[in-house]
């Protein structure tokens, strides 16, 4: 990097935002490619929002992250979007197109990359998603556009996972009853057993996951191994966890805004912050 260049301005935006790693991850590679930019945090209140996105135009920030709780909120303060957010109800990334603010959705993109390097066997096609918020429907949409149809939803709010099963044409089930779906595919998209307050629970009972194996894929991504992935794996499942997805969304969103891939470093800080003691 030009030390004399001016860096283009960049941020990751949610509420809170204590566990993410995007800086590290953004930062890095910028700085190994010799880009000109930084990536911040902000941390973003919901009834905030619509005023950050006016300092985003009025201020020349060229991108950014959009996470939880912001990335359906954010979709009417757009000047346009793309048609897999339109599909999903949800945005992950900020970027201008001209003089368009627009937004994407990288996560169905990131959601897909494990499933299609190692897709499921021809057996595996029941699937039971937990939670119904941004993640759970890139993950239903791209779960289908894997030929797997035979989804179940169920969230702790059971008005979430009714909208959600709408929208897709899905079943649903309750939350306490989440263990009796016979499910060969178990996708955690809730914060249980995130790094903070929710890390020593998890989002599946331990004592089913010994009742049948299949492929358990957390979503969450710090920590490294979550207590749902430990639990899995114990009982024999497949995991898989949430830094393939958040790297591989990641990596689209980097393309966009400066039409090169992450490079290796940028992952390999990621993991070694993940796995450090």
């Amino acid at each position: 990097m030009n030390p004399c260049s001016t860096p283009s301005l960049y941020g990751v935006i949610g509420y809170p935002l204590g566990h993410s790693l995007s800086p590290l991850l953004h930062n890095t590679a910028f700085r190994e490619l010799g880009i000109p930019g930084v990536l911040l945090p902000w941390s973003i209140e919901p009834e905030r929002l619509p005023a950050f996105i006016q300092s985003v135009r009025l201020l020349n920030i060229r991108g950014a992250c959009v996470t939880i709780p912001h990335k359906q909120s954010i979709i009417p303060l757009l000047d346009r979007v793309t048609d897999r957010v339109k599909a999903l109800g949800a945005a992950n990334t900020l970027y201008w197109d001209g003089d368009l603010l627009c937004g994407d959705n990288t996560d169905i993109l990131g959601f897909m990359s494990p499933l299609q390097a190692d897709p499921p066997s021809a057996e595996q096609t029941r699937v039971l998603v937990l939670g119904a918020g941004g993640v759970a429907r890139a993950a239903v949409a791209g779960l289908k556009s894997l030929g797997l149809n035979q989804i179940t939803i169920t969230d702790i709010v059971d008005a979430s996972s009714a909208t959600l099963a709408e929208t897709f044409d899905l079943k649903t089930i309750p939350w306490s009853q989440r263990s009796e779906v016979d499910a060969h595919i178990l996708i955690n998209t809730t914060p249980l057993g995130m790094k903070g307050k929710f890390e020593e629970e998890s989002p599946y009972p331990t004592e089913a996951l010994a009742a049948r194996q299949g492929i358990a894929y957390d979503i969450v991504y710090t920590p490294f191994v979550t207590r749902f992935l430990r639990e899995a794996r114990a009982a024999g499942w497949k995991t898989i966890g949430g830094l393939e997805m958040f790297i591989s969304q990641a990596d689209h969103q980097f393309l966009t805004w400066t039409g090169r891939n992450l490079p290796q470093a940028a992952k390999q800080a990621v993991i070694d912050a993940l796995t450090a003691t």
